[in-house]
């Protein structure tokens, strides 16, 4: 059984634009916050507000060497919540098939 409160805290983190496009980013593989901040519209300390709640949402992790933060995501959390989706998707479009096939649509 899911954890619904991390699953909770990673589609809060991942229902804002800036943050989505962050862990885009990472996905490619690990950056610096000053690589991750050149790509957006703001302020290093709004982007470092972004970070955080992504880090508490497991969804990135980060780890200081000398004055550089590097970020990276963390695969687990992102497979879990695609695994959580995938299992509503299949459920969803069973129900539609059914519903087609009393309605007597054919795909």
């Amino acid at each position: 059984m899911p954890n619904y409160q991390e699953m909770d805290r990673a589609y809060q983190a991942l229902g804002d634009r800036t943050r989505r496009a962050m862990v885009e980013r990472l996905v490619q593989g690990p950056a610096s916050v000053s690589e991750l901040a050149k790509d957006q519209p703001m302020s290093l300390p709004a982007v470092m507000l972004h970070l955080k709640v992504l880090e508490e949402s497991g969804l990135v992790k980060s780890r200081k060497q000398g004055r550089v933060r590097t970020c990276e995501v963390v695969p687990q959390m992102l497979s879990e919540a695609e695994r959580w989706l995938s299992e509503r998707r299949q459920m969803w479009e069973l129900s539609l098939d059914r519903l087609g096939k009393y309605l007597g649509v054919e795909k």
